[in-house]
């Protein structure tokens, strides 16, 4: 998982990828392809 100061750039760079708030902390979540998953905060 990577961690991002910023996580807009990740969100376009696939359909799939949706971006998630738990616990104050972002995530991008990806369910076809787990490699863009990442985290901020």
């Amino acid at each position: 998982m990577k961690v991002r100061s910023s996580l807009k750039s990740l969100k376009t760079r696939h359909r799939d990828c949706k971006v998630v708030r738990r616990k104050g902390r972002v995530y991008v979540i990806n369910k076809t392809n787990p490699r863009f998953k990442a985290k901020q905060g």
